[in-house]
This record gives structure tokens, C-alpha cells and sequence, in this order.
């Protein structure tokens, strides 16, 4: 994919306004407003967004098998997917124990910035570039749960506005990233295989009582 500094455009203006929110007093004050109205109108939690975070992910090798043709092979997919996976962990986890926000519900202080959410916009962002020549239909689904995702944060009470638009931001730039040094990565790859080297990627999931995740282990 050809860098393009205007794809930076949406992407980073929702990380900018999760950062400026930080300290932003206007934003804190908007985010508080939103956390009331979910107050006023909540019923009880829904976990949906635990599993809807991963559909991007699970989607992208399955729509082989309904005859949607992909932009690159089965090998090479793995490789982009588990390369956004890479940046987007690296850098959800390097801002939540840097920022130290607190969640709406007060439990932890690693509200800043939500992780499903950036895991969902990753997972969206790679069904548009993967299919947006075959069909548009994956991309607009991928970034439709993706968003329903990020809703049911704050309506879970687990973030604020602020967060989910900067996971948002995060999880489309790590795919981004991931396919503008794909060219690069895939001719390192290439030459390691041609010494008899396989190469493996792998997801399983991470399940502890404090979190919740998806493990990738890329070996070459």
C-alpha cells in the first residue's frame, strides 16, 4: 500500500482528540456529560464488546471460503494482521501504563486508551484494505461493529468518549503501518524462507482475571 499522507488525516484526528482530552478540561467535562446520560438510560452491562472486537479478525479467513477474493494471500494476511497486532498492542499498553487514567467505574487506572476498541478498528481497517476491491461490504460491516464496539465501552461504563475515539485512532494507524512496511518485512521473510526457515503465526487467546486479549506469536 503507497503511503498517502492524507490517510493519516481521520485516524489521527481521533488519536489527537483522545490526547488532547487527557488534560483538556473542556473534554473532561463533555466526557462526564456522556458517563450521566449512559447513567440515566442504562439497564445492565452487555458483554458483547469482549467478543465483538475480534469479527474484523475471525472474518478476514473466513470470507475465502464465500468467494470473496482478498488483496493479498492467506500467508501474507497473517503476516499484516499479526504485524497491526504487534504496533497496536505496543502501543495501547505503552499509553495505558503511561497516561494512568481511571476508568468511568473507578476500578483501574488504565482507562486511556481502550484496547477493544483499537483491536476492533484494526481488525475493521484490514477488512477495508483487503476487500475494498471486491466488495465494500466487509469494510463497511468491519467498521459498523468496530463502532457498535467502542459504543458499548462507554456504555459499559469502562470508558470515556476521550479513550475510544484514540483506540480508534490507534487500532486504523497500526493497520496502516502494518501495510507500508509489508513490502519491506515480506522480502525479509522471503529471504529467511529460502534457508529453509518456516515460517508460523499463530492467535490464542489471553484470558486472566484482570484481562482479556488475543495472544499472536510470529515466528520466522
Amino acid at each position: 500500500m503507497k503511503f498517502k499522507y492524507k490517510s493519516l488525516l481521520i485516524p489521527g484526528a481521533l488519536l489527537g482528540y483522545g490526547i488532547i482530552g487527557i488534560e483538556s478540561d473542556g473534554l473532561k467535562m463533555w466526557n462526564m456529560e456522556v458517563q450521566e446520560e449512559v447513567y440515566e438510560h442504562i439497564d445492565e452491562h452487555v458483554s458483547i464488546d469482549d467478543f465483538s472486537q475480534y469479527f474484523s479478525i475471525i472474518s478476514t479467513f473466513s470470507l475465502d471460503r464465500a468467494g470473496l477474493p482478498a488483496a493479498h494471500n492467506y500467508k501474507d494476511r497473517a503476516v499484516i494482521l499479526a504485524s497491526s497486532y504487534i504496533v497496536m498492542g505496543g502501543a495501547v499498553n505503552a499509553l495505558k501504563y503511561s497516561v494512568n487514567a481511571q476508568r468511568p467505574d473507578g476500578s483501574t487506572f488504565n482507562s486511556f486508551p481502550s484496547g477493544h476498541t483499537a483491536t476492533a478498528f484494526m481488525g475493521a481497517e484490514f477488512l477495508w484494505q483487503e476487500y475494498k476491491d471486491s466488495s465494500i461490504w466487509p469494510g463497511i460491516i468491519g467498521y459498523s461493529v468496530a463502532l457498535t464496539t467502542g459504543m458499548y465501552r462507554i456504555y459499559n461504563d469502562r470508558h470515556w468518549v476521550t479513550d475510544v475515539a484514540a483506540g480508534a485512532g490507534i487500532g486504523i494507524l497500526s493497520t496502516k503501518i502494518a501495510y507500508w512496511v509489508h513490502p519491506l518485512l515480506s522480502k525479509i521473510l522471503t529471504r529467511k524462507n529460502r534457508k529453509n526457515q518456516d515460517i508460523a503465526v499463530a492467535f490464542a487467546p489471553v484470558i486472566s482475571y484482570r484481562q482479556k486479549g488475543l495472544g499472536v506469536l510470529l515466528r520466522f
